[in-house]
């Protein structure tokens, strides 16, 4: 093989994943859920102040708004992201912020060690690569399930590479 050759079998990526935080709530469903939750607020907000209590019909608006506020931090907080790609020359680990910004750790494969620290009763807490004196935390927003089939499929990524020399 020429030595071009060479180089891009080596580059060609033998693992591949996005990692992306879970949201059991779609736009959809935050839609419906501050249509409902407004109609209620603004029926007993509506009722309260028509009774002399307007204090209380207050309160509901500021509730309300303040669901709207925490539901949009989390929303924001959801465009967090993170690429793991594993080659037999490069492993590469992409965080993106949610505002956008990116931050890559690169390690050598046959040197990077991949740790996972693990208790009884919830299963995967956290997952770190480390190697060349520098350690970064994985997959930290992933629920246990998809922290446990990740942790397997990337240790498998990594075997599969230092066993091809």
């Amino acid at each position: 093989m020429e030595d071009g050759n060479v180089d891009r079998v080596n580059e060609q990526p033998v693992f591949a994943a996005e990692l992306v935080p879970h949201r059991s709530l779609g736009r959809k469903g935050f839609r419906i859920l501050l249509v409902l939750t407004g109609a209620v607020c603004l029926l007993y907000g509506v009722f309260f102040m028509v009774t002399g209590a307007w204090p209380i019909g207050l309160f509901l608006g500021l509730d309300f708004l303040l669901l709207y506020v925490a539901f949009r931090a989390n929303y924001r907080a959801a465009k967090a992201r993170e690429e793991v790609v594993v080659s037999r020359t490069n492993l590469s680990i992409r965080k993106f912020s949610p505002a956008g910004r990116m931050v890559e750790h690169r390690f050598n494969p046959f040197w990077a060690r991949f740790q996972v620290q693990r208790r009884d009763d919830i299963g995967i807490t956290s997952m770190h690569v480390s190697g060349e004196g520098r350690v970064t935390d994985i997959g930290s927003f992933l629920n246990p399930d998809d922290r446990e089939s990740f942790a397997k499929a990337f240790r498998g990524a990594l075997a599969t590479v230092r066993l091809k020399i």
